[in-house]
Protein backbone atom coordinates (compact mmCIF):
# COMPACT_ATOMS: atom_id res chain seq x y z
CA UNK A 1 0.00 0.00 0.00
CA UNK A 2 1.25 3.60 -0.33
CA UNK A 3 1.97 5.75 2.36
CA UNK A 4 -0.83 8.01 1.75
CA UNK A 5 -4.31 6.56 0.52
CA UNK A 6 -7.33 9.18 0.00
CA UNK A 7 -10.26 7.62 2.27
CA UNK A 8 -13.55 8.31 0.83
CA UNK A 9 -16.65 8.41 3.49
CA UNK A 10 -20.06 7.45 1.92
CA UNK A 11 -23.82 6.33 3.20
CA UNK A 12 -23.63 2.98 1.52
CA UNK A 13 -22.51 3.53 -2.29
CA UNK A 14 -18.98 2.72 -1.46
CA UNK A 15 -18.90 -0.13 -3.88
CA UNK A 16 -21.48 1.62 -6.35
CA UNK A 17 -19.01 4.44 -6.62
CA UNK A 18 -15.07 2.51 -6.72
CA UNK A 19 -17.15 0.41 -9.54
CA UNK A 20 -18.33 3.27 -11.23
CA UNK A 21 -14.85 5.22 -10.81
CA UNK A 22 -12.62 2.36 -12.10
CA UNK A 23 -14.47 2.38 -15.40
CA UNK A 24 -12.88 5.52 -16.47
CA UNK A 25 -9.65 5.47 -16.21
CA UNK A 26 -6.86 2.95 -17.15
CA UNK A 27 -4.95 0.96 -14.75
CA UNK A 28 -8.14 1.02 -12.41
CA UNK A 29 -9.15 -2.02 -10.45
CA UNK A 30 -11.27 -3.35 -7.30
CA UNK A 31 -8.54 -4.87 -5.32
CA UNK A 32 -10.50 -5.84 -2.18
CA UNK A 33 -13.61 -5.66 -0.48
CA UNK A 34 -14.72 -6.03 3.20
CA UNK A 35 -17.59 -6.52 4.87
CA UNK A 36 -19.50 -5.99 7.92
CA UNK A 37 -19.54 -8.86 10.72
CA UNK A 38 -21.29 -9.47 13.82
CA UNK A 39 -20.37 -6.73 15.58
CA UNK A 40 -21.15 -3.50 12.95
CA UNK A 41 -22.09 -1.13 12.92
CA UNK A 42 -23.05 -2.06 9.45
CA UNK A 43 -25.65 -4.92 8.56
CA UNK A 44 -24.02 -8.26 9.01
CA UNK A 45 -22.84 -9.48 5.11
CA UNK A 46 -22.76 -5.66 3.84
CA UNK A 47 -20.01 -3.85 2.54
CA UNK A 48 -18.16 -1.62 4.72
CA UNK A 49 -14.72 -0.96 2.68
CA UNK A 50 -14.23 -1.39 -1.21
CA UNK A 51 -10.06 -0.79 -1.73
CA UNK A 52 -9.50 0.54 -5.33
CA UNK A 53 -6.89 1.80 -7.76
CA UNK A 54 -7.24 4.76 -10.20
CA UNK A 55 -4.48 4.76 -12.80
CA UNK A 56 -2.51 3.34 -10.38
CA UNK A 57 -3.88 5.42 -7.08
CA UNK A 58 -4.44 4.01 -4.34
CA UNK A 59 -8.48 4.39 -2.62
CA UNK A 60 -10.27 3.22 0.29
CA UNK A 61 -13.80 3.46 -0.14
CA UNK A 62 -15.74 2.96 3.50
CA UNK A 63 -19.96 2.75 3.94
CA UNK A 64 -19.78 4.64 7.32
CA UNK A 65 -23.24 6.79 6.90
CA UNK A 66 -24.98 9.35 6.74
CA UNK A 67 -23.09 11.81 8.75
CA UNK A 68 -20.47 13.01 6.92
CA UNK A 69 -20.84 14.20 3.39
CA UNK A 70 -18.51 15.53 0.86
CA UNK A 71 -17.73 19.57 0.26
CA UNK A 72 -15.89 20.76 -2.42
CA UNK A 73 -13.11 21.18 0.25
CA UNK A 74 -11.68 18.25 -1.16
CA UNK A 75 -11.94 17.45 -5.32
CA UNK A 76 -9.94 15.34 -7.43
CA UNK A 77 -7.31 16.75 -10.26
CA UNK A 78 -7.73 14.92 -13.50
CA UNK A 79 -4.88 16.38 -15.73
CA UNK A 80 -6.70 14.96 -18.89
CA UNK A 81 -4.20 14.99 -21.91
CA UNK A 82 -6.59 16.28 -24.43
CA UNK A 83 -9.72 17.67 -25.09
CA UNK A 84 -11.67 14.25 -26.04
CA UNK A 85 -10.76 13.02 -22.49
CA UNK A 86 -12.05 16.38 -20.89
CA UNK A 87 -15.31 15.55 -22.84
CA UNK A 88 -15.24 11.78 -21.62
CA UNK A 89 -14.54 12.56 -17.90
CA UNK A 90 -16.70 15.04 -18.32
CA UNK A 91 -19.89 13.45 -19.49
CA UNK A 92 -19.33 10.41 -17.11
CA UNK A 93 -19.22 12.05 -13.67
CA UNK A 94 -21.74 14.88 -14.62
CA UNK A 95 -24.53 12.08 -15.50
CA UNK A 96 -26.96 12.28 -12.31
CA UNK A 97 -23.91 15.45 -11.23
CA UNK A 98 -23.87 18.87 -11.31
CA UNK A 99 -21.74 21.44 -13.49
CA UNK A 100 -19.76 23.67 -11.20
CA UNK A 101 -17.47 25.94 -12.82
CA UNK A 102 -14.34 26.76 -14.36
CA UNK A 103 -13.72 22.55 -14.43
CA UNK A 104 -15.11 22.07 -11.71
CA UNK A 105 -17.95 19.27 -11.08
CA UNK A 106 -19.82 17.21 -8.61
CA UNK A 107 -20.47 13.68 -9.76
CA UNK A 108 -23.70 11.39 -8.80
CA UNK A 109 -22.28 10.33 -4.77
CA UNK A 110 -21.08 13.82 -4.01
CA UNK A 111 -17.66 13.85 -4.86
CA UNK A 112 -15.70 17.26 -6.69
CA UNK A 113 -13.42 17.00 -9.48
CA UNK A 114 -11.68 18.92 -11.02
CA UNK A 115 -11.88 18.11 -15.06
CA UNK A 116 -8.65 20.06 -16.46
CA UNK A 117 -7.08 19.65 -19.92
CA UNK A 118 -3.56 19.74 -20.22
CA UNK A 119 -2.03 22.95 -21.40
CA UNK A 120 -4.61 24.84 -19.20
CA UNK A 121 -1.45 26.08 -17.52
CA UNK A 122 0.03 27.50 -20.30
CA UNK A 123 -2.65 30.06 -21.33
CA UNK A 124 -3.27 30.64 -17.84
CA UNK A 125 0.91 31.62 -16.66
CA UNK A 126 2.23 32.15 -20.39
CA UNK A 127 4.46 34.84 -20.84
CA UNK A 128 1.67 37.40 -22.39
CA UNK A 129 0.03 38.52 -19.17
CA UNK A 130 -2.65 40.31 -21.39
CA UNK A 131 -3.63 36.79 -22.87
CA UNK A 132 -3.60 35.49 -19.31
CA UNK A 133 -5.86 37.53 -18.52
CA UNK A 134 -7.95 37.09 -21.40
CA UNK A 135 -7.74 33.12 -20.92
CA UNK A 136 -8.69 33.77 -17.25
CA UNK A 137 -11.81 35.81 -18.08
CA UNK A 138 -12.96 32.88 -20.70
CA UNK A 139 -12.39 30.44 -18.17
CA UNK A 140 -14.33 31.90 -15.47
CA UNK A 141 -17.21 32.00 -18.15
CA UNK A 142 -17.12 28.24 -18.98
CA UNK A 143 -17.99 25.14 -17.05
CA UNK A 144 -16.29 22.33 -19.01
CA UNK A 145 -13.26 23.91 -19.93
CA UNK A 146 -12.24 24.34 -23.83
CA UNK A 147 -8.44 24.30 -24.47
CA UNK A 148 -9.17 25.24 -27.96
CA UNK A 149 -11.14 28.45 -27.28
CA UNK A 150 -9.11 29.26 -24.07
CA UNK A 151 -5.92 29.06 -26.72
CA UNK A 152 -8.07 31.32 -29.37
CA UNK A 153 -8.55 33.85 -25.81
CA UNK A 154 -5.09 33.46 -25.21
CA UNK A 155 -3.74 34.47 -28.61
CA UNK A 156 -6.58 37.26 -28.49
CA UNK A 157 -9.22 35.84 -30.78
Amino acid sequence: MQKITPFLWFDTQAEQAAGFYVTLFPNSQITGTSRYGEAGPGQPGSVMTVTFRLDGQEFVALNGGPEFKFTPALSFFVDCADQAEVDRLWSALTDGGQEVQCGWLTDRFGLSWQIVPSGLTEVLNGPDPAGAQRAMQAMLQMKKLDIGALRRAYAGG
